[in-house]
């Protein structure tokens, strides 16, 4: 228990020891992409992210009687790191950041993992629950199976709501959570989750981001309330335009929160920032469409253990690079070379 104790403490003083400038803070997209829009909406349509790379699925039973789909790439060496990857909001692992990070670890001979959130994977899960951004007690699930079963340490990445739902573990599982991962990633995640859906509920934000969401989650919704009549109220859900007005009839009712508001005080990961005791890297670039530059915390916010990267550039999850019609290799790299450091 000694030892044990001081591995942990040992962990906890190495979060003290802050990495120098990057490229990735200095990161500047191409001229031919201006605006944090362009750089968020070309990346995930058209870049260059990496052919699908082959995976093997795994279903696991979760606790409650549900199940969870899970990708996997293997590497050659067995003891190889294990890169785990919780994607965005109805994202998956074909998502083009998925992608991304699937080549890099291809590249470095990591094992990759990617986790799919209920409803996810291709097919509807059984429950009376789907996911949500402050969804740690499933993150903390998932990576304790994922460690059980790697002969090495394990790294993982969150990507924009999944980011946040990592972040949101690590807080809850303090000093413990470097018997768990090594150090992990925060991608573009919607930190202060009200700041985030205020943004994504205005303007051309509204016209084109919400829809896209609702234009997928409202058909899963609809799925889950067939499944069990009654779950929630269906004719306010079918009059939702809005990520405030779904979650406060699905999302937040569904997962214990008293409404949207509720649901996102207590999921936001900002205010709980020092409670981390893990190193984690929080990279949001300032002109983020879903994340606004003024609800982003300074390193005086974040604690001693966590890592500001907030570039000018990148859009939401885009990180676009090169000449037309470009690449997104650049911020996976950076993000798995900061975590190999540590």
């Amino acid at each position: 228990q000694i030892h044990r104790f001081s591995s942990v403490l040992h962990r906890v003083e190495h979060c003290t020891r802050r990495s120098a400038g990057t490229a990735m803070q200095q990161f500047q997209a191409p001229r031919w992409l201006p605006g944090g829009h362009a750089q968020t909406i070309w990346p995930a349509l058209f870049a260059a992210a990496g052919a699908p790379a082959p995976m093997r699925r795994e279903r696991w039973s979760t606790p409650d009687g549900d199940f969870v789909d899970v990708d996997f790439a293997d590497a050659a060496a067995p003891d190889a790191p294990l890169l785990v990857l919780f994607h965005g909001l109805e994202g998956s692992s074909r998502s083009h950041y998925a992608r991304a990070f699937a080549q890099r670890a291809a590249q470095l001979g990591w094992h990759y993992a990617v986790p799919h959130f209920r409803g996810c994977s291709g097919e509807l899960n059984l429950a009376p629950r789907a996911y949500h951004a402050g969804d740690h007690e499933e993150i903390g699930w998932l990576l304790q199976r994922l460690r059980a079963r790697s002969r090495a340490p394990l790294r993982a990445v969150g990507v924009s709501l999944g980011g946040n739902a990592l972040l949101r573990w690590a807080e809850e599982a303090g000093a413990t959570a470097s018997v768990t991962v090594r150090a992990l990633a925060a991608v573009c995640a919607p930190l202060d989750l009200a700041a985030g859906g205020h943004a994504i509920g205005s303007g051309f934000n509204r016209q084109v981001y919400t829809r896209m969401f609702l234009r997928t989650m409202v058909p899963k919704a609809l799925a889950k309330w067939r499944q069990h009549p009654g779950l929630f109220d269906r004719e306010r859900l079918l009059a939702a335009r809005t990520l405030y007005e779904f979650d406060d009839v699905f999302v937040a009712p569904l997962h214990g929160f008293a409404g949207t508001r509720d649901y996102w005080a207590r999921a936001s990961s900002k205010p709980q920032l020092p409670r981390i005791r893990v190193p984690a890297l929080v990279l949001n670039p300032i002109n983020d469409p879903f994340v606004p530059a003024a609800s982003l915390p300074t390193a005086r916010e974040a604690g001693a253990c966590v890592t500001l990267w907030q570039p000018a550039h990148g859009g939401h999850v885009g990180f676009p690079l090169g000449r037309f019609p470009g690449h997104v290799h650049q911020m996976p790299q950076a993000v798995c070379a900061w975590l190999a450091a540590r």
